[in-house]
């Protein structure tokens, strides 16, 4: 294993901020797997941090193959993580929505172009990454549709679902999208809770990447069998709105087979514990995310339902 240096972030009040990537192998480059973008993606960062433990061990016994190499960078975006804020902490901007970056820019369009730099190089690119509201996802792997996707490959996750996303004019300065452009297959892989670690969703997506590199011919290691990946879009998805705000009382949570007008939250007025609002279900399906926080405003996305998907 080498450690490298990617780039640094000076600062004028503590030490400079080092971003570190962990090399296996030599050769072409091959793979790069991206951890927390954000300052608040502590089960991202920790499942880096498990890959970068694993792939000593294989690299030890002999397992990265000739002339490839893969990368772990478990974090770009230390000084957020150090004060627990999800956006870029001096700046309130979130990196993922800097792409691909500018090298006279702002600090985040600056941290964002830096990595991009070093990260488009690679052959495949898979990046831990999280909802912009807090929420549970069926496990899944997803990519944009830019024409140069692959979504055959990405079955080689093993993931239950392989979501191919209409990109929105907002998606156009995300990593994803822009890695796709610069010619690298990308996929970001959700790995379950965001601001707390959940082992089981750790070890699932731990496995998943360890398929891929094998799968890609780029490390030998034994694996269990995967899924056998369904491909869905956004014509596949019900998104299911809040009329009212308050707090939340979710009935059923992700995974959960639903049918059509069967209930699934209650939205409690905070003050007195009235109902101010039922939400059903408008399709038959399964809940492909729930939002989890304890509030909700009007107008929010609660529940996305993947149509069909029944026992």
């Amino acid at each position: 294993m080498k450690k490298d240096v990617l780039f640094t972030v000076p600062s004028y009040f503590r030490d400079d901020m080092d971003i570190m990537g962990y090399r296996f192998g030599k050769g072409e480059k091959s793979c790069v797997v991206l951890g927390a973008l954000r300052g608040d993606e502590v089960q991202q960062l920790y499942v880096c941090a498990r890959l970068v433990s694993f792939l000593r061990e294989v690299e030890k016994d002999g397992g990265i193959l000739p002339g490839k190499s893969v990368m772990v960078v478990p974090t770009a975006v230390g000084f957020s993580m150090n004060v627990g804020s999800r956006l870029w902490a001096p700046e309130n901007r979130d990196i993922n929505r800097r792409f691909p970056g500018a090298a006279d820019g702002s600090t985040t369009e600056r941290i964002a172009g830096a990595l991009f730099e070093r990260l488009k190089l690679y052959r495949y690119g898979v990046q831990l990454t999280s909802f912009y509201q807090p929420g549970s996802f069926i496990p899944h792997v997803r990519m944009m549709d830019t024409g140069r996707h692959n979504p055959e490959l990405a079955r080689e996750f093993g993931l239950p679902y392989v979501y191919v996303r209409t990109p929105r004019t907002v998606d156009h300065t995300t990593l994803n999208y822009n890695w796709q452009l610069a010619g690298t297959q990308a996929y970001s892989l959700y790995a379950g809770k965001t601001q707390e670690i959940d082992e089981a969703a750790a070890e699932q997506a731990l496995r998943a990447i360890v398929r891929f590199l094998n799968g890609r011919g780029l490390i030998r290691s034994e694996i269990t069998p995967g899924h056998a990946s369904s491909v869905i879009s956004d014509d596949d998805l019900t998104t299911v709105v809040s009329s009212e705000a308050g707090l939340l009382r979710r009935v059923k949570f992700a995974g959960a087979h639903v049918r059509r007008g069967e209930q699934l939250t209650f939205i409690m007025n905070p003050l007195d514990g009235g109902v101010r609002e039922v939400l059903r279900t408008p399709v038959t399906g399964m809940l492909f995310f729930v939002q989890d926080g304890p509030f909700v405003i009007e107008h929010s996305p609660v529940f996305q339902v993947l149509s069909g998907r029944t026992l």
